[in-house]
């Protein structure tokens, strides 16, 4: 199923950037392969994408995902009355990790730091070659996305910028860059979401 030409018939002004989300998918689909994560920062409505984006890769977003064999095997090793219980529960997750949704973490690095290494503080604890960073910031000029990909690419992440306008300063660091034409903030995040539920289906097709 070609997703992203879906994506463009029912957001005709997504066109200019099908090949960038193309792009997106494939490193995003190499590090999980290869046991890597997804890393998501972003500020304000750009935060809560992080948080959607999360919700659907580490369970269902669409497809049916059925636990490997090994794990429902070694859950009945453990406790049998809780893995019958657990097996037609749990789901299979693509792991991903929302940076703004620790809020101790955050707020005591706004508290005793500085509030613009929230990000970068998390991407150089959590950040592993394998893994990637996905920056999402309307204009590609908040410092604190700016920071958390200047220490990905820094501890050799690829990074993946979602953002609109020019891209700003961000599109000179993201190894991909998937720039919305919009140039106001609520449009810009209009268009966010059907890009990245449509890197999510692609994703859960692939691995499930």
């Amino acid at each position: 199923m070609d997703y992203i030409q879906q994506l463009i018939q029912r957001y005709p002004a997504l066109e200019p950037v099908k090949n960038d989300i193309s792009a997106a998918f494939d490193i995003i689909s190499a590090s999980y392969t290869n046991g890597g994560k997804l890393l998501i920062a972003g500020n304000g409505g750009s935060a809560s994408d992080a948080e959607h984006i999360a919700g659907e890769l580490m369970k269902t977003f669409e497809k049916k995902r059925a636990l490997p064999d090994s794990f429902i095997m070694d859950i009945k090793k453990v406790n049998i009355e809780i893995a019958e219980y657990l097996i037609p529960r749990m789901q299979p997750g693509l792991p991903t990790i929302a940076l703004s949704g620790h809020a101790s973490l955050n707020t005591a690095c706004i508290n005793d730091i500085d509030g613009n290494i929230t990000f970068a503080q998390q991407v150089y604890g959590y950040g592993k070659e394998t893994d990637v960073l996905l920056a999402i910031s309307t204009s590609g000029n908040s410092k604190n996305i700016l920071y958390a990909a200047a220490v990905a690419k820094a501890k050799k992440l690829n990074i993946i910028a979602l953002s609109g306008g020019s891209g700003g300063a961000l599109r000179n660091i993201a190894d991909v860059s998937i720039i919305v034409p919009e140039t106001e903030t609520f449009k810009i995040q209009e268009l966010h979401l059907p890009v990245y539920h449509c890197l999510c289906q692609m994703l859960e097709n692939y691995f499930f």
